[in-house]
């Protein structure tokens, strides 16, 4: 990968489900680059953790040190935490430059007809609710200072559809369209806004997914290289480091072993 640069000399970043997977390694790709971080999540042992590594408590796989670090214990899914939160942020924290709508994830892999519908409501409520919570409490302070990036962590379940994928694929398409829809209604202002959609990756998503059962989780990715949460942060600080001008709406990824299958057909 290139060289990266961010656009400003200590730019502010958000970033939700921070405490591990893709949200701790982008965290750390961003610290490598000098930014201040807003790093966000439940677990906040975990993220306390990632603090001392990022400011020098421990050793930073980037080898670099973030400018700064600011922690919340925050369930995006709470509208009312999300606005306290923000509007509470230290005014060192306060002017964020790039928003990483990343928590999320995939609970069950039923059928629609014998899923658990209170898995689908945590769907909903962290993919779409909370990916909107944040958007909506960060969004006008961008635009007011005509800067600032949208990155929202899509999937490639969003366009390709698979057996019970049902709720998580329908969430993730919302994630897709409402960031065009953002392009759209803030056309005229220097705010960018992307989708990043993976595909196969290892991370805890699988372990989520199957409700903590590790050897099924682990059969996911036997046999095949996936993405790694490091690639996945890679493509956010390309997208987040291009020119300012310069506006990713969607990028897709997907391991090389990784492609489509045909239609699936049920014979008599």
């Amino acid at each position: 990968m290139m060289h990266a640069a961010l656009n400003e000399s200590t730019p502010v970043v958000f970033i939700t489900g921070a405490s591990a997977g893709f949200g701790a390694a982008i965290a750390r790709r961003f610290a490598g680059l000098g930014a201040r971080l807003v790093l966000a999540a439940r677990r906040y042992e975990r993220l306390e953790a990632l603090a001392a590594e990022l400011t020098g408590g421990g050793a930073s796989s980037s080898g670099a040190r973030a400018g700064a670090v600011h922690l919340l214990r925050l369930d995006v899914r709470d509208r009312g935490a999300v606005d306290r939160a923000i509007a509470e942020l230290p005014p060192e924290f306060s002017e964020v430059s790039v928003l990483v709508n990343n928590a999320g994830g995939a609970i069950g892999l039923s059928p629609a007809h014998t899923a658990d519908p209170d898995d689908w409501e945590q769907m909903v409520d962290t993919n779409i609710k909370g990916l909107l919570h944040c958007t909506r409490a960060l969004l006008p302070g961008m635009v007011a200072r005509d800067r600032g990036h949208i990155i929202n962590l899509g999937s490639v379940a969003a366009e390709t559809p698979y057996f019970g994928s049902n709720v998580y694929g329908a969430c993730k398409a919302f994630v897709a369209q409402f960031s065009l829809n953002l392009r759209a209604d803030i056309l005229g202002s220097r705010v960018r806004v992307t989708d990043i959609e993976p595909g196969l990756a290892e991370t805890e998503f699988s372990l989520v997914r199957f409700k903590g059962d590790r050897d099924r989780a682990a059969a996911v990715y036997q046999g095949v290289k996936p993405l790694s949460a490091e690639d996945v942060a890679e493509a956010v600080v390309w997208c987040a480091t291009l020119p300012e001008h310069v506006n990713v709406n969607r990028l897709e990824l997907m391991p090389v072993m990784q492609a489509f299958a045909g239609f699936a057909v049920k014979r008599s």
